[in-house]
């Protein structure tokens, strides 16, 4: 099984026009999330896939290849798809990687890719389990309910399922929560397919990509992970960022 991770970098950006580029201790944040994804020992190719000249000349300054895609795309597994046709080499497993966490784990890609060791395996995903009341009722932070062969059932920005008869205050000391950690893979096949189907009900009502995949039919894999990425999506999480000390 080959693998290639794919960082998709947009320029435009509603809450942080030109995120890719922002400086982070020295260097842009596409440059800190290129170098933690090269760490993991599963992947056999990387590649930074964005629709703009400025952040592609950049890539490729520092030493990382990258391919310009379509303005239009809708989803980072979109210009995945884009990204990964252009190639010569043909790959088993695309991994979306997110361009937004400077301190991406490598071994949370090992971990994803290990899902497909399963032939079964069409999508795969990483949760989290929740272990604070703030957490579990975030409605930005998507939930995942799975099966007994820990594929995902549902997601949701609500909690999910609801605990009858049970004080809300106690409900994760009776449940196992998780909320979904969002990086994808795909095997190279389910890729084309997913590209095609239009928007679904359930993903129009919570704005949720891999609720079409679930209502085509699709199986989605889950891994459950302990670590969680710093992500930056506003001016202000850069700030914090900042001013945490954090060290890479």
């Amino acid at each position: 099984m080959n693998s290639i991770g794919i960082i998709p970098a947009r320029y435009a950006s509603t809450r942080f026009p030109a995120k890719p580029l922002i400086d982070i201790h020295g260097k842009t944040m596409i440059q800190r999330v290129y170098e933690q994804v090269k760490k993991s020992t599963a992947l056999d190719y990387v590649v930074v896939a964005t629709d703009d000249e400025r952040i592609f000349d950049v890539v490729q300054a520092f030493g990382c290849d990258a391919l310009m895609t379509a303005e239009y795309h809708q989803s980072g597994t979109d210009r995945c798809l884009d990204a990964v046709l252009q190639l010569d080499q043909k790959f088993d497993v695309i991994v979306n990687i997110q361009g937004d966490e400077p301190f991406i784990s490598p071994e949370q890609i090992n971990l994803i890719l290990s899902c497909f060791n399963q032939e079964n395996t069409e999508i795969a995903t990483l949760v989290k389990l929740i272990n604070d009341q703030k957490t579990l009722w975030d409605t930005n932070k998507p939930k995942v309910v799975m099966d007994d062969d820990d594929f995902a059932i549902l997601f949701s920005r609500q909690c999910v399922p609801f605990l009858r008869g049970v004080e809300k205050e106690k409900w994760n000391e009776e449940f196992n929560f998780y909320k979904h950690i969002g990086m994808y893979a795909y095997r190279f096949e389910t890729l084309k397919e997913i590209c095609s189907l239009k928007p679904s009900r359930l993903e129009k009502a919570e704005n949720l990509e891999q609720l079409r995949w679930i209502e085509a039919g699709y199986r989605i894999k889950t891994a459950i992970t302990d670590e969680e990425a710093f992500s930056i999506d506003t001016p202000e999480d850069l700030e914090e960022l900042l001013k945490s000390g954090a060290a890479f």
